[in-house]
Protein backbone atom coordinates (compact mmCIF):
# COMPACT_ATOMS: atom_id res chain seq x y z
CA UNK A 1 0.00 0.00 0.00
CA UNK A 2 1.05 3.03 -1.28
CA UNK A 3 -0.12 6.66 0.40
CA UNK A 4 -2.96 4.14 2.05
CA UNK A 5 -4.06 3.33 -1.53
CA UNK A 6 -2.98 0.26 -3.77
CA UNK A 7 -1.21 0.20 -6.87
CA UNK A 8 -2.63 -0.24 -10.05
CA UNK A 9 -0.50 -3.85 -10.05
CA UNK A 10 -2.08 -4.57 -7.04
CA UNK A 11 -5.54 -3.49 -7.83
CA UNK A 12 -4.92 -6.19 -11.05
CA UNK A 13 -4.17 -8.62 -9.32
CA UNK A 14 -6.79 -8.62 -6.39
CA UNK A 15 -9.48 -8.09 -8.43
CA UNK A 16 -11.77 -11.29 -9.17
CA UNK A 17 -11.86 -12.97 -11.95
CA UNK A 18 -15.95 -11.78 -12.60
CA UNK A 19 -14.84 -8.09 -12.29
CA UNK A 20 -12.39 -8.61 -14.64
CA UNK A 21 -14.09 -10.25 -17.46
CA UNK A 22 -17.34 -7.89 -17.26
CA UNK A 23 -14.98 -4.97 -17.29
CA UNK A 24 -13.44 -5.65 -20.32
CA UNK A 25 -14.65 -6.62 -23.92
CA UNK A 26 -13.50 -10.60 -23.66
CA UNK A 27 -15.24 -13.12 -25.39
CA UNK A 28 -17.05 -15.67 -22.71
CA UNK A 29 -18.91 -18.05 -24.37
CA UNK A 30 -17.65 -22.03 -24.05
CA UNK A 31 -15.45 -23.35 -26.31
CA UNK A 32 -17.54 -26.95 -27.18
CA UNK A 33 -15.63 -27.29 -30.48
CA UNK A 34 -16.54 -30.92 -30.93
CA UNK A 35 -18.83 -31.96 -33.44
CA UNK A 36 -20.72 -34.87 -34.44
CA UNK A 37 -19.37 -37.25 -36.91
CA UNK A 38 -21.82 -40.16 -36.52
CA UNK A 39 -25.30 -41.00 -34.81
CA UNK A 40 -27.77 -43.65 -34.35
CA UNK A 41 -30.68 -44.30 -33.44
CA UNK A 42 -29.64 -48.16 -33.69
CA UNK A 43 -27.21 -50.14 -34.54
CA UNK A 44 -27.03 -52.31 -37.29
CA UNK A 45 -24.43 -54.77 -39.19
CA UNK A 46 -23.33 -55.03 -42.94
CA UNK A 47 -24.82 -58.32 -42.97
CA UNK A 48 -23.83 -61.25 -45.73
CA UNK A 49 -27.54 -61.13 -47.40
CA UNK A 50 -30.76 -59.21 -46.55
CA UNK A 51 -31.80 -62.88 -45.87
CA UNK A 52 -29.40 -63.22 -43.58
CA UNK A 53 -30.46 -60.25 -41.37
CA UNK A 54 -33.89 -61.20 -41.52
CA UNK A 55 -33.17 -64.08 -40.05
CA UNK A 56 -31.38 -63.11 -37.36
CA UNK A 57 -33.87 -60.61 -36.56
CA UNK A 58 -36.32 -63.48 -36.58
CA UNK A 59 -34.32 -66.02 -34.57
CA UNK A 60 -33.34 -63.07 -31.92
CA UNK A 61 -29.53 -63.50 -32.74
CA UNK A 62 -30.35 -59.52 -33.62
CA UNK A 63 -32.39 -57.72 -31.01
CA UNK A 64 -31.74 -54.19 -32.60
CA UNK A 65 -32.58 -52.33 -29.43
CA UNK A 66 -30.55 -54.23 -27.15
CA UNK A 67 -27.36 -53.21 -29.00
CA UNK A 68 -25.11 -50.49 -27.32
CA UNK A 69 -21.59 -49.05 -27.74
CA UNK A 70 -19.97 -48.70 -25.00
CA UNK A 71 -16.17 -48.21 -26.25
CA UNK A 72 -14.46 -46.80 -28.74
CA UNK A 73 -10.91 -46.75 -30.55
CA UNK A 74 -9.39 -45.55 -33.87
CA UNK A 75 -6.11 -46.47 -35.48
CA UNK A 76 -5.92 -45.38 -38.89
CA UNK A 77 -8.91 -45.02 -41.58
CA UNK A 78 -11.01 -47.32 -39.05
CA UNK A 79 -13.21 -46.75 -36.05
CA UNK A 80 -13.95 -49.58 -33.59
CA UNK A 81 -16.69 -49.74 -31.25
CA UNK A 82 -16.92 -52.72 -28.69
CA UNK A 83 -20.83 -53.90 -28.06
CA UNK A 84 -21.64 -55.76 -25.29
CA UNK A 85 -23.35 -58.42 -24.76
CA UNK A 86 -25.70 -56.41 -21.97
CA UNK A 87 -28.39 -58.16 -23.49
CA UNK A 88 -29.52 -60.98 -25.63
CA UNK A 89 -29.89 -59.90 -29.16
CA UNK A 90 -25.88 -59.15 -29.86
CA UNK A 91 -24.67 -60.41 -33.22
CA UNK A 92 -21.10 -59.27 -33.07
CA UNK A 93 -19.76 -57.57 -29.92
CA UNK A 94 -16.87 -56.12 -31.63
CA UNK A 95 -17.22 -53.96 -34.64
CA UNK A 96 -15.86 -50.90 -36.59
CA UNK A 97 -16.42 -48.54 -39.49
CA UNK A 98 -13.95 -47.64 -42.61
CA UNK A 99 -13.96 -43.92 -42.63
CA UNK A 100 -12.76 -43.51 -45.80
CA UNK A 101 -15.56 -45.45 -47.39
CA UNK A 102 -18.37 -43.99 -44.88
CA UNK A 103 -21.13 -41.55 -46.43
CA UNK A 104 -23.42 -41.82 -43.96
CA UNK A 105 -23.93 -40.56 -40.55
CA UNK A 106 -25.34 -43.72 -39.29
CA UNK A 107 -23.02 -46.28 -40.96
CA UNK A 108 -23.73 -49.77 -40.85
CA UNK A 109 -21.12 -51.75 -38.66
CA UNK A 110 -18.50 -54.52 -40.00
CA UNK A 111 -18.11 -56.87 -37.15
CA UNK A 112 -14.64 -57.48 -36.23
CA UNK A 113 -12.30 -59.44 -37.52
CA UNK A 114 -15.35 -61.43 -39.14
CA UNK A 115 -18.42 -62.61 -38.40
CA UNK A 116 -17.14 -65.92 -37.47
CA UNK A 117 -15.27 -64.40 -34.46
CA UNK A 118 -18.68 -63.81 -32.69
CA UNK A 119 -20.57 -66.90 -33.62
CA UNK A 120 -20.81 -70.13 -31.06
CA UNK A 121 -18.67 -73.61 -32.67
CA UNK A 122 -19.76 -77.38 -32.10
CA UNK A 123 -23.11 -76.51 -31.72
CA UNK A 124 -23.58 -74.03 -30.05
CA UNK A 125 -21.75 -75.11 -26.81
CA UNK A 126 -17.97 -73.52 -27.45
CA UNK A 127 -18.04 -69.75 -26.80
CA UNK A 128 -17.02 -67.59 -29.44
CA UNK A 129 -13.25 -66.81 -30.19
CA UNK A 130 -14.92 -62.54 -28.64
CA UNK A 131 -17.33 -62.95 -26.25
CA UNK A 132 -17.75 -59.76 -24.51
CA UNK A 133 -15.42 -56.64 -24.22
CA UNK A 134 -15.77 -53.16 -23.10
CA UNK A 135 -12.99 -51.36 -23.95
CA UNK A 136 -10.34 -51.63 -26.50
CA UNK A 137 -6.54 -50.29 -27.19
CA UNK A 138 -4.56 -49.96 -30.41
CA UNK A 139 -0.75 -49.71 -29.74
CA UNK A 140 1.53 -48.08 -32.25
CA UNK A 141 2.83 -51.75 -33.05
CA UNK A 142 0.14 -52.06 -34.83
CA UNK A 143 -2.09 -54.26 -32.47
CA UNK A 144 -5.35 -54.30 -31.33
CA UNK A 145 -5.51 -55.13 -27.42
CA UNK A 146 -9.20 -56.55 -26.87
CA UNK A 147 -10.09 -57.02 -22.70
CA UNK A 148 -12.98 -59.78 -22.57
CA UNK A 149 -15.19 -59.76 -20.03
CA UNK A 150 -16.36 -63.40 -21.39
CA UNK A 151 -19.63 -62.73 -19.70
CA UNK A 152 -22.71 -62.61 -21.57
CA UNK A 153 -26.33 -60.56 -20.48
CA UNK A 154 -25.14 -59.07 -17.53
CA UNK A 155 -28.46 -57.03 -17.41
CA UNK A 156 -30.60 -60.37 -17.89
CA UNK A 157 -29.92 -64.18 -16.82
CA UNK A 158 -25.99 -63.65 -16.48
CA UNK A 159 -23.66 -66.28 -17.74
CA UNK A 160 -20.30 -65.96 -17.57
CA UNK A 161 -19.49 -67.98 -20.78
CA UNK A 162 -15.56 -68.06 -20.77
CA UNK A 163 -13.06 -66.51 -18.47
CA UNK A 164 -12.00 -62.69 -18.96
CA UNK A 165 -9.29 -62.67 -21.26
CA UNK A 166 -6.92 -60.73 -23.16
CA UNK A 167 -6.79 -61.34 -27.31
CA UNK A 168 -4.15 -59.43 -28.94
CA UNK A 169 -4.56 -59.08 -32.93
CA UNK A 170 -2.50 -57.86 -35.39
CA UNK A 171 -4.33 -54.71 -37.34
CA UNK A 172 -2.35 -54.92 -40.47
CA UNK A 173 -3.78 -58.14 -41.64
CA UNK A 174 -6.56 -58.90 -38.65
CA UNK A 175 -5.21 -61.93 -37.44
CA UNK A 176 -5.14 -62.87 -33.74
CA UNK A 177 -1.92 -63.15 -32.49
CA UNK A 178 -2.28 -64.31 -29.00
CA UNK A 179 -4.84 -65.45 -26.34
CA UNK A 180 -4.53 -64.53 -22.63
CA UNK A 181 -6.56 -66.14 -20.34
CA UNK A 182 -6.08 -64.44 -16.69
CA UNK A 183 -5.29 -67.04 -13.92
CA UNK A 184 -7.55 -67.93 -11.58
CA UNK A 185 -6.29 -65.57 -8.49
CA UNK A 186 -6.87 -62.71 -10.67
CA UNK A 187 -10.47 -63.63 -10.61
CA UNK A 188 -12.42 -62.35 -7.90
CA UNK A 189 -15.86 -62.97 -6.47
CA UNK A 190 -16.96 -59.68 -7.83
CA UNK A 191 -14.44 -58.39 -10.64
CA UNK A 192 -15.01 -56.96 -13.53
CA UNK A 193 -12.72 -55.98 -16.18
CA UNK A 194 -14.01 -52.89 -18.10
CA UNK A 195 -10.78 -50.79 -18.87
CA UNK A 196 -7.48 -51.31 -20.72
CA UNK A 197 -4.26 -49.11 -21.02
CA UNK A 198 -1.18 -50.33 -23.06
CA UNK A 199 2.47 -49.06 -22.52
CA UNK A 200 4.06 -49.63 -25.84
CA UNK A 201 7.22 -47.87 -25.93
CA UNK A 202 8.89 -51.40 -26.72
CA UNK A 203 7.14 -53.20 -29.31
CA UNK A 204 8.72 -56.56 -28.09
CA UNK A 205 8.09 -55.40 -24.36
CA UNK A 206 5.25 -54.15 -24.21
CA UNK A 207 2.45 -54.06 -20.51
CA UNK A 208 -0.93 -54.07 -20.73
CA UNK A 209 -2.88 -53.10 -17.84
CA UNK A 210 -6.53 -54.10 -16.88
CA UNK A 211 -8.59 -52.10 -13.83
CA UNK A 212 -11.12 -54.00 -12.02
CA UNK A 213 -14.10 -52.22 -10.87
CA UNK A 214 -15.92 -54.49 -8.88
CA UNK A 215 -13.23 -56.09 -7.02
CA UNK A 216 -10.92 -53.06 -7.22
CA UNK A 217 -7.45 -54.34 -8.53
CA UNK A 218 -5.15 -53.56 -11.26
CA UNK A 219 -4.02 -56.88 -13.84
CA UNK A 220 -0.54 -55.53 -14.96
CA UNK A 221 0.23 -58.19 -18.21
CA UNK A 222 3.87 -58.63 -19.51
CA UNK A 223 3.80 -58.96 -23.36
CA UNK A 224 7.30 -60.23 -23.34
CA UNK A 225 7.19 -62.68 -20.30
CA UNK A 226 3.86 -64.04 -21.20
CA UNK A 227 2.06 -63.49 -17.41
CA UNK A 228 0.39 -61.17 -15.33
CA UNK A 229 0.04 -60.22 -11.73
CA UNK A 230 -2.40 -58.45 -9.43
CA UNK A 231 -1.85 -55.08 -7.88
CA UNK A 232 -3.91 -54.06 -4.59
CA UNK A 233 -3.83 -50.78 -3.15
CA UNK A 234 -6.46 -48.38 -1.29
CA UNK A 235 -6.60 -45.38 -3.92
CA UNK A 236 -8.08 -48.41 -5.99
CA UNK A 237 -11.86 -48.44 -4.05
CA UNK A 238 -14.69 -46.33 -4.61
CA UNK A 239 -15.34 -43.28 -1.88
CA UNK A 240 -18.85 -44.13 0.01
CA UNK A 241 -19.61 -40.54 -0.35
CA UNK A 242 -19.24 -40.61 -4.46
CA UNK A 243 -21.32 -43.03 -5.48
CA UNK A 244 -24.67 -41.10 -5.83
CA UNK A 245 -25.44 -40.39 -9.94
CA UNK A 246 -27.91 -38.12 -11.36
CA UNK A 247 -27.90 -37.96 -15.17
CA UNK A 248 -30.93 -36.45 -17.00
CA UNK A 249 -33.07 -37.51 -14.22
CA UNK A 250 -32.49 -40.72 -13.95
CA UNK A 251 -30.97 -41.16 -9.99
CA UNK A 252 -28.80 -44.54 -8.94
CA UNK A 253 -25.82 -45.49 -7.05
CA UNK A 254 -22.89 -47.12 -8.37
CA UNK A 255 -20.09 -48.47 -6.16
CA UNK A 256 -17.46 -48.87 -8.64
CA UNK A 257 -13.54 -49.11 -8.40
CA UNK A 258 -10.52 -48.68 -10.07
CA UNK A 259 -11.80 -48.25 -13.85
CA UNK A 260 -9.94 -45.04 -15.47
CA UNK A 261 -6.48 -45.66 -15.88
CA UNK A 262 -4.04 -43.63 -18.64
CA UNK A 263 -0.87 -43.61 -19.19
CA UNK A 264 2.07 -41.15 -20.19
CA UNK A 265 5.79 -41.99 -21.07
CA UNK A 266 8.61 -40.69 -18.84
CA UNK A 267 11.99 -39.82 -19.61
CA UNK A 268 12.79 -42.53 -17.87
CA UNK A 269 11.74 -45.26 -19.55
CA UNK A 270 8.55 -46.16 -17.63
CA UNK A 271 5.47 -43.94 -17.82
CA UNK A 272 2.78 -42.21 -15.83
CA UNK A 273 -0.45 -44.30 -14.86
CA UNK A 274 -2.71 -41.58 -13.92
CA UNK A 275 -5.97 -43.43 -12.32
CA UNK A 276 -9.23 -43.21 -10.29
CA UNK A 277 -12.25 -44.86 -9.25
CA UNK A 278 -15.27 -44.10 -10.82
CA UNK A 279 -16.92 -43.64 -8.04
CA UNK A 280 -14.45 -41.31 -6.67
CA UNK A 281 -13.70 -37.42 -7.52
CA UNK A 282 -10.34 -37.71 -6.73
CA UNK A 283 -7.25 -38.24 -9.20
CA UNK A 284 -4.03 -40.34 -8.26
CA UNK A 285 -0.94 -41.37 -10.26
CA UNK A 286 1.90 -44.37 -9.78
CA UNK A 287 5.37 -44.66 -12.24
CA UNK A 288 5.08 -47.99 -13.79
CA UNK A 289 8.23 -48.60 -12.85
CA UNK A 290 6.86 -49.62 -9.47
CA UNK A 291 3.77 -51.60 -11.46
CA UNK A 292 6.48 -53.35 -13.60
CA UNK A 293 8.79 -54.93 -11.02
CA UNK A 294 6.68 -57.70 -10.05
CA UNK A 295 7.77 -58.22 -6.83
CA UNK A 296 7.61 -54.88 -5.51
CA UNK A 297 4.20 -54.13 -7.00
CA UNK A 298 2.44 -57.09 -5.06
CA UNK A 299 4.06 -56.24 -1.80
CA UNK A 300 2.20 -53.61 0.50
CA UNK A 301 5.58 -51.66 1.25
CA UNK A 302 4.37 -50.01 -2.34
CA UNK A 303 2.09 -47.94 -0.43
CA UNK A 304 3.98 -44.81 -0.48
CA UNK A 305 4.28 -44.86 -4.19
CA UNK A 306 0.95 -43.84 -5.32
CA UNK A 307 0.27 -40.09 -5.04
CA UNK A 308 -3.23 -38.06 -4.37
CA UNK A 309 -2.98 -35.34 -6.92
CA UNK A 310 -6.32 -34.20 -6.02
CA UNK A 311 -10.24 -33.27 -6.72
CA UNK A 312 -12.68 -32.89 -9.81
CA UNK A 313 -15.19 -31.43 -7.17
CA UNK A 314 -18.94 -31.94 -7.19
CA UNK A 315 -20.49 -34.40 -9.32
CA UNK A 316 -17.00 -34.80 -10.85
CA UNK A 317 -17.02 -38.83 -10.72
CA UNK A 318 -14.89 -39.75 -14.04
CA UNK A 319 -14.91 -42.62 -16.08
CA UNK A 320 -12.32 -43.52 -18.99
CA UNK A 321 -9.41 -40.78 -19.43
CA UNK A 322 -6.85 -40.80 -21.68
CA UNK A 323 -3.45 -38.96 -22.40
CA UNK A 324 -2.31 -37.00 -25.47
CA UNK A 325 1.19 -37.92 -25.84
CA UNK A 326 1.72 -34.63 -28.00
CA UNK A 327 0.53 -32.42 -25.34
CA UNK A 328 0.32 -34.08 -22.05
CA UNK A 329 -3.57 -33.58 -21.86
CA UNK A 330 -5.47 -35.97 -20.28
CA UNK A 331 -9.10 -36.06 -21.38
CA UNK A 332 -12.04 -37.11 -19.07
CA UNK A 333 -15.23 -38.20 -19.26
CA UNK A 334 -17.97 -37.13 -16.44
CA UNK A 335 -21.16 -38.82 -16.99
CA UNK A 336 -22.55 -36.96 -14.05
CA UNK A 337 -22.12 -33.55 -15.95
CA UNK A 338 -22.76 -34.85 -19.02
CA UNK A 339 -19.07 -33.14 -20.21
CA UNK A 340 -15.52 -33.78 -21.41
CA UNK A 341 -12.47 -32.18 -19.26
CA UNK A 342 -8.98 -31.91 -19.54
CA UNK A 343 -6.15 -31.43 -16.98
CA UNK A 344 -2.60 -30.51 -18.27
CA UNK A 345 -0.22 -33.25 -16.47
CA UNK A 346 2.70 -29.90 -16.88
CA UNK A 347 0.13 -28.69 -14.17
CA UNK A 348 1.24 -29.09 -10.71
CA UNK A 349 -2.13 -28.02 -9.35
CA UNK A 350 -5.34 -30.50 -9.82
CA UNK A 351 -8.38 -28.46 -8.56
CA UNK A 352 -11.84 -27.50 -10.14
CA UNK A 353 -9.92 -24.33 -11.21
CA UNK A 354 -7.40 -26.27 -13.10
CA UNK A 355 -9.22 -28.54 -14.93
CA UNK A 356 -11.04 -27.16 -18.45
CA UNK A 357 -14.25 -27.77 -19.53
CA UNK A 358 -13.89 -29.47 -23.64
CA UNK A 359 -17.24 -30.13 -24.07
CA UNK A 360 -20.83 -29.90 -22.34
CA UNK A 361 -24.32 -31.19 -23.23
CA UNK A 362 -27.25 -32.73 -22.03
CA UNK A 363 -28.30 -33.62 -25.97
CA UNK A 364 -24.84 -34.39 -27.62
CA UNK A 365 -22.88 -36.06 -24.64
CA UNK A 366 -25.72 -37.79 -22.25
CA UNK A 367 -23.54 -40.18 -20.41
CA UNK A 368 -19.95 -40.01 -22.44
CA UNK A 369 -18.70 -43.55 -22.04
CA UNK A 370 -15.05 -43.53 -23.89
CA UNK A 371 -12.87 -41.00 -24.94
CA UNK A 372 -9.19 -41.56 -27.39
CA UNK A 373 -6.80 -39.59 -29.34
CA UNK A 374 -5.73 -41.17 -32.51
CA UNK A 375 -2.36 -41.00 -33.87
CA UNK A 376 -3.44 -37.81 -35.96
CA UNK A 377 -3.98 -35.62 -33.02
CA UNK A 378 -7.86 -35.96 -33.39
CA UNK A 379 -9.87 -36.22 -30.39
CA UNK A 380 -12.94 -39.27 -30.61
CA UNK A 381 -15.80 -39.06 -27.98
CA UNK A 382 -18.43 -41.72 -27.57
CA UNK A 383 -21.72 -41.04 -25.81
CA UNK A 384 -24.34 -43.50 -25.77
CA UNK A 385 -27.14 -42.67 -22.62
CA UNK A 386 -26.00 -46.00 -20.86
CA UNK A 387 -28.15 -45.06 -17.79
CA UNK A 388 -31.25 -44.96 -19.57
CA UNK A 389 -30.35 -48.09 -21.48
CA UNK A 390 -29.76 -49.78 -18.31
CA UNK A 391 -32.38 -48.34 -15.70
CA UNK A 392 -35.52 -47.39 -18.40
CA UNK A 393 -35.37 -48.01 -22.09
CA UNK A 394 -33.80 -45.84 -25.24
CA UNK A 395 -36.26 -44.32 -27.44
CA UNK A 396 -36.28 -45.76 -30.62
CA UNK A 397 -36.79 -43.00 -32.31
CA UNK A 398 -34.25 -40.41 -30.71
CA UNK A 399 -30.86 -40.84 -31.73
CA UNK A 400 -29.21 -42.22 -29.04
CA UNK A 401 -25.53 -43.39 -29.69
CA UNK A 402 -22.93 -40.40 -30.80
CA UNK A 403 -19.20 -40.38 -31.72
CA UNK A 404 -18.20 -36.42 -32.09
CA UNK A 405 -14.32 -35.62 -32.79
CA UNK A 406 -12.04 -32.50 -33.51
CA UNK A 407 -8.11 -32.06 -33.07
CA UNK A 408 -6.81 -32.24 -30.14
CA UNK A 409 -5.73 -28.34 -30.92
CA UNK A 410 -9.46 -27.01 -30.88
CA UNK A 411 -10.74 -29.13 -28.42
CA UNK A 412 -8.34 -27.52 -26.09
CA UNK A 413 -8.05 -24.19 -27.58
CA UNK A 414 -9.27 -21.56 -24.75
CA UNK A 415 -9.19 -24.03 -22.04
CA UNK A 416 -7.39 -24.29 -18.98
CA UNK A 417 -5.32 -26.89 -21.07
CA UNK A 418 -4.44 -24.51 -23.67
CA UNK A 419 -0.40 -25.82 -24.48
CA UNK A 420 -0.38 -22.18 -25.95
CA UNK A 421 -0.96 -20.08 -22.41
CA UNK A 422 1.29 -19.61 -19.96
CA UNK A 423 0.36 -20.16 -16.17
CA UNK A 424 -0.49 -16.72 -15.18
CA UNK A 425 1.97 -16.71 -12.51
CA UNK A 426 4.58 -17.47 -14.56
CA UNK A 427 3.66 -14.59 -16.09
CA UNK A 428 3.72 -12.08 -13.38
CA UNK A 429 6.51 -13.57 -12.06
CA UNK A 430 8.72 -12.25 -15.32
CA UNK A 431 6.91 -9.46 -15.88
CA UNK A 432 7.43 -8.04 -12.44
CA UNK A 433 11.04 -8.22 -12.90
CA UNK A 434 10.62 -5.10 -14.77
CA UNK A 435 9.87 -3.34 -11.30
CA UNK A 436 12.30 -4.84 -9.42
CA UNK A 437 15.28 -2.48 -8.90
CA UNK A 438 18.27 -2.60 -10.55
CA UNK A 439 21.87 -3.03 -8.21
CA UNK A 440 23.88 -2.47 -11.21
CA UNK A 441 26.05 0.57 -11.36
CA UNK A 442 26.19 0.55 -14.75
CA UNK A 443 23.54 3.17 -16.79
CA UNK A 444 20.94 0.69 -18.70
CA UNK A 445 21.53 0.82 -22.80
CA UNK A 446 19.29 1.98 -25.12
CA UNK A 447 17.37 -0.31 -27.23
CA UNK A 448 17.31 -0.49 -31.20
CA UNK A 449 14.13 1.02 -30.19
CA UNK A 450 15.81 4.19 -28.84
CA UNK A 451 14.08 3.60 -26.08
CA UNK A 452 16.25 3.93 -22.33
CA UNK A 453 14.32 2.52 -19.61
CA UNK A 454 10.97 2.26 -18.52
CA UNK A 455 10.02 4.99 -15.40
CA UNK A 456 8.52 3.31 -12.75
CA UNK A 457 4.88 4.52 -13.38
CA UNK A 458 5.08 3.90 -16.72
CA UNK A 459 6.03 0.05 -15.58
CA UNK A 460 3.42 0.02 -12.86
CA UNK A 461 0.70 1.13 -15.70
CA UNK A 462 1.70 -1.40 -18.30
CA UNK A 463 2.46 -4.28 -15.93
CA UNK A 464 -1.17 -3.59 -14.26
CA UNK A 465 -2.82 -3.53 -17.66
CA UNK A 466 -1.17 -6.73 -19.10
CA UNK A 467 -2.16 -8.25 -15.44
CA UNK A 468 -5.84 -7.70 -16.22
CA UNK A 469 -5.76 -8.80 -19.54
CA UNK A 470 -3.90 -11.96 -18.70
CA UNK A 471 -5.97 -12.39 -16.00
CA UNK A 472 -9.13 -12.25 -17.30
CA UNK A 473 -8.16 -14.80 -20.10
CA UNK A 474 -7.04 -17.08 -17.44
CA UNK A 475 -9.72 -16.85 -14.87
CA UNK A 476 -12.14 -17.62 -18.03
CA UNK A 477 -10.38 -20.59 -19.42
CA UNK A 478 -12.51 -23.09 -17.52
Amino acid sequence: MIGGSRTPLALAITASCYCIIALLPVHTSANDNLRVAYQWKEIDFEFPSAAERQEAIASKRYVPENVIPVGLEVYKKRLFLTLPRWKEGIPASLGYINLNETTTQSPRLHPYPSWSAHKRTSGETEAPEIVSPFRIRADRCGRLWVLDTGVEELLGNTTVTSPTSLLVYDLHNDNLLRRYQFPADHLKENSFYANIAVEDTDCDDTFAYAADLGSPGLVVYSWKQQESWRVKHHFFHPDPLAGNYNITGINFQWDDGLFGIALKPQSDGYATLYFHPLSSLNEFSVSTKVLRNQTYATDASNFHEFKVLGSRGPNGQAGVAFVDQKTGVIFYALPNLNAITCWKTSNRAYTIKSLGRVYMSTVDMVFPNDVKVDDESNLWVLSDRLHQYMYESLNRNDVNFRVLTATVKDAIQNTACDTNIKPLPDIITNLGDILRPSTSTVAPKVGSSGVGHFTTSGAMALLSMTAVLLASNYCHRI
